[in-house]
Protein backbone atom coordinates (compact mmCIF):
# COMPACT_ATOMS: atom_id res chain seq x y z
CA UNK A 1 0.00 0.00 0.00
CA UNK A 2 1.17 3.61 -1.26
CA UNK A 3 0.90 6.58 0.92
CA UNK A 4 -0.54 9.42 -0.93
CA UNK A 5 -0.48 12.83 -0.16
CA UNK A 6 -1.87 16.33 -1.39
CA UNK A 7 0.08 18.96 0.44
CA UNK A 8 -0.03 22.67 0.27
CA UNK A 9 2.89 25.25 1.54
CA UNK A 10 5.41 27.37 0.75
CA UNK A 11 8.85 26.75 -1.16
CA UNK A 12 11.09 27.01 1.68
CA UNK A 13 14.89 26.58 -0.40
CA UNK A 14 16.19 27.17 -3.93
CA UNK A 15 15.17 24.48 -6.00
CA UNK A 16 18.42 21.68 -6.35
CA UNK A 17 18.51 20.08 -9.74
CA UNK A 18 20.80 17.18 -10.70
CA UNK A 19 21.51 14.65 -13.42
CA UNK A 20 21.70 11.20 -12.55
CA UNK A 21 24.35 8.68 -14.18
CA UNK A 22 21.26 7.53 -16.52
CA UNK A 23 21.01 10.76 -18.06
CA UNK A 24 17.64 11.47 -15.67
CA UNK A 25 16.51 14.96 -14.29
CA UNK A 26 15.66 15.87 -10.52
CA UNK A 27 14.93 18.31 -8.94
CA UNK A 28 14.33 18.51 -5.09
CA UNK A 29 13.21 21.53 -2.78
CA UNK A 30 12.05 21.79 0.90
CA UNK A 31 8.35 22.15 1.39
CA UNK A 32 7.19 24.47 4.72
CA UNK A 33 3.44 23.84 5.83
CA UNK A 34 2.43 25.96 8.78
CA UNK A 35 -0.87 25.33 9.83
CA UNK A 36 -3.57 27.81 11.05
CA UNK A 37 -5.41 27.54 14.67
CA UNK A 38 -7.95 28.97 16.68
CA UNK A 39 -6.15 29.62 20.34
CA UNK A 40 -8.47 29.88 23.25
CA UNK A 41 -9.85 33.43 23.72
CA UNK A 42 -11.02 33.22 19.60
CA UNK A 43 -7.37 34.17 18.26
CA UNK A 44 -5.62 32.99 15.65
CA UNK A 45 -2.20 31.79 15.60
CA UNK A 46 0.48 29.61 14.24
CA UNK A 47 0.84 26.12 14.99
CA UNK A 48 4.36 24.12 14.35
CA UNK A 49 6.10 24.39 11.25
CA UNK A 50 6.31 20.87 9.39
CA UNK A 51 8.93 20.84 6.77
CA UNK A 52 9.15 17.57 3.88
CA UNK A 53 11.95 17.14 1.51
CA UNK A 54 9.91 17.03 -2.58
CA UNK A 55 11.87 15.35 -5.44
CA UNK A 56 10.43 15.74 -8.82
CA UNK A 57 11.75 13.34 -11.85
CA UNK A 58 12.05 13.57 -15.27
CA UNK A 59 9.70 16.47 -16.85
CA UNK A 60 8.46 17.18 -14.05
CA UNK A 61 11.71 18.08 -12.96
CA UNK A 62 12.98 20.51 -15.57
CA UNK A 63 9.14 22.34 -15.25
CA UNK A 64 9.72 22.66 -11.85
CA UNK A 65 13.25 24.11 -11.98
CA UNK A 66 12.05 26.34 -14.58
CA UNK A 67 8.57 27.85 -13.06
CA UNK A 68 9.44 27.36 -9.21
CA UNK A 69 11.53 29.36 -6.64
CA UNK A 70 12.24 29.53 -2.88
CA UNK A 71 9.20 31.49 -1.47
CA UNK A 72 6.17 30.67 -3.47
CA UNK A 73 3.41 29.00 -2.93
CA UNK A 74 2.90 25.49 -3.94
CA UNK A 75 0.42 22.73 -3.93
CA UNK A 76 2.31 19.80 -4.43
CA UNK A 77 0.92 15.81 -4.82
CA UNK A 78 2.51 13.14 -4.65
CA UNK A 79 3.69 9.32 -3.15
CA UNK A 80 5.32 9.23 0.54
CA UNK A 81 8.50 7.50 0.80
CA UNK A 82 11.32 7.04 3.44
CA UNK A 83 14.93 8.14 2.41
CA UNK A 84 17.27 5.81 4.89
CA UNK A 85 21.19 6.53 5.74
CA UNK A 86 23.53 5.91 7.76
CA UNK A 87 25.58 8.55 9.20
CA UNK A 88 29.29 9.53 9.94
CA UNK A 89 28.74 8.47 13.27
CA UNK A 90 27.38 5.10 12.50
CA UNK A 91 23.75 5.68 13.23
CA UNK A 92 20.89 4.90 11.48
CA UNK A 93 18.88 8.29 10.02
CA UNK A 94 15.74 8.93 7.87
CA UNK A 95 13.58 11.02 6.29
CA UNK A 96 10.36 11.70 4.51
CA UNK A 97 10.42 12.75 1.09
CA UNK A 98 7.36 13.56 -1.14
CA UNK A 99 7.88 12.10 -4.19
CA UNK A 100 5.96 14.50 -6.42
CA UNK A 101 3.79 13.11 -9.13
CA UNK A 102 2.26 16.92 -10.01
CA UNK A 103 3.76 20.00 -8.52
CA UNK A 104 1.43 23.52 -9.45
CA UNK A 105 1.42 27.23 -7.97
CA UNK A 106 -1.01 27.79 -5.12
CA UNK A 107 -3.60 29.75 -6.96
CA UNK A 108 -5.23 30.92 -3.79
CA UNK A 109 -2.36 33.00 -3.40
CA UNK A 110 -1.69 34.66 -6.28
CA UNK A 111 -1.91 34.28 -10.17
CA UNK A 112 0.21 32.10 -12.88
CA UNK A 113 0.69 31.76 -16.51
CA UNK A 114 1.17 28.67 -18.18
CA UNK A 115 3.46 27.69 -20.69
CA UNK A 116 2.69 24.34 -22.29
CA UNK A 117 6.03 22.19 -22.87
CA UNK A 118 6.72 20.89 -26.34
CA UNK A 119 7.22 16.52 -25.78
CA UNK A 120 10.45 15.55 -27.51
CA UNK A 121 10.11 12.31 -29.58
CA UNK A 122 11.68 10.07 -26.35
CA UNK A 123 8.43 10.89 -24.56
CA UNK A 124 5.91 10.51 -27.59
CA UNK A 125 7.51 7.19 -28.48
CA UNK A 126 8.77 4.11 -26.65
CA UNK A 127 12.80 2.84 -27.33
CA UNK A 128 13.15 0.37 -30.13
CA UNK A 129 13.76 -2.42 -27.42
CA UNK A 130 10.17 -1.64 -26.13
CA UNK A 131 8.60 -0.63 -29.36
CA UNK A 132 10.43 -4.55 -30.75
CA UNK A 133 9.36 -6.09 -28.14
CA UNK A 134 5.52 -4.79 -27.96
CA UNK A 135 5.21 -5.87 -31.99
CA UNK A 136 7.06 -9.56 -31.26
CA UNK A 137 3.95 -9.92 -28.55
CA UNK A 138 1.71 -8.71 -30.84
CA UNK A 139 2.63 -10.93 -33.90
CA UNK A 140 2.34 -13.97 -31.15
CA UNK A 141 -0.87 -12.97 -30.08
CA UNK A 142 -2.34 -12.51 -33.39
CA UNK A 143 -0.61 -15.74 -35.20
CA UNK A 144 -1.87 -18.19 -31.80
CA UNK A 145 -4.96 -20.24 -32.09
CA UNK A 146 -8.28 -18.87 -31.30
CA UNK A 147 -9.50 -20.89 -27.96
CA UNK A 148 -11.77 -23.18 -28.51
Amino acid sequence: MEAHLNMTGWVGTEVETRVTRAGQTTASFRLACTPRARRAGGEWGDLETSWLTVTCYRSLADNVRASVAKGDPVVVVGRLRTQAWVDADGQRQDRQVLEATAVGHDLTRGTAVFSRTERTVAEEEPDETLRDLILSVEADQASAPAPA
